[in-house]
């Protein structure tokens, strides 16, 4: 931080890594309460942001992934604006038949940071868009990562070097395969060799809550100090000007 506020000639403080707390609103309620009624890291979370859609054969091959690895899940989908879809045609058929009360599918919208932050959440299936990493993180929520676009490869991996989650690899043709999605669900929520990737996004969510409580700290009493500076400055200034 010292070279850099040298390189800028301003006074940098690092703030850590920032993500909201839930906000309570009531629109999420029934989804808690459904959640309630699962156990301790038992339910996985899915949601691809709110700038990309799911092509029908993403839909597809998510659903049957969902279904096989047999675990309980909450899935928010989107449709393009002004594309009126119905969730019954947009997934396999009699695919809630099949799920019954082990899946909840919402369209449009879910209170993430809440969700994320229950202790019925074991996973979360993000497309990895940075303020999802940082939710999932600051929960300790580890991730299995379905990047889309944009920035998101990128940190899908990084998600998987610094050890918080596991990605879901593509076939050669770069796309989704539901035994492949089974695979990663199994590995991040249910079986043993997940634990070391369970410990570690508790341990980074341990990590994130201390140092930002830490270092936003530190910047306050930054802010209180070029304040103070600031003002010693004007009072010097003014009474140099009226000859005090």
């Amino acid at each position: 931080m010292g070279y850099l506020s040298s390189l800028l000639g301003k006074i940098v403080e690092p703030v850590g890594p920032l993500a909201e707390d839930p906000i309570n609103v009531e629109d999420g309620d029934s989804i808690i309460e459904w959640l309630d009624k699962r156990e301790k890291s038992s339910t996985i979370f899915v949601s691809f942001g709110t700038e990309y859609f799911l092509t029908e054969k993403e839909r597809e091959e998510i659903a049957y992934g969902l279904e096989l690895s047999n675990v309980y899940f909450i899935w928010v989908i989107r449709f393009p604006v002004g594309e009126s879809t119905e969730l019954e045609e947009a997934l396999p058929e009699e695919f809630f038949e099949r799920v019954r009360d082990r899946g909840l599918v919402i369209d449009g919208w879910a209170p993430q940071g809440k969700i994320l932050g229950h202790p019925s959440i074991g996973g979360f299936v993000s497309h990895c868009g940075w303020s999802s990493i940082m939710e999932s993180m600051k929960s300790g929520v580890p991730i299995i990562a379905m990047a889309m676009q944009l920035d998101q490869p990128l940190n899908a991996r990084m998600v998987k070097e610094v050890g918080v989650g596991l990605e879901v690899k593509r076939n050669k043709s770069g796309e989704l395969e539901r035994l492949e999605i089974v695979k990663v669900i199994k590995d991040v929520v249910v079986e043993k060799d997940g634990d070391s990737v369970r410990k570690k996004a508790k341990e980074m969510s341990d990590g994130i809550r201390k140092k930002g409580e830490g270092e936003l700290d530190e910047v306050a009493d930054a802010l209180v100090q070029l304040c103070v500076g600031h003002k010693e400055q004007y009072v010097s200034k003014r009474s140099h000007v009226i000859g005090i």
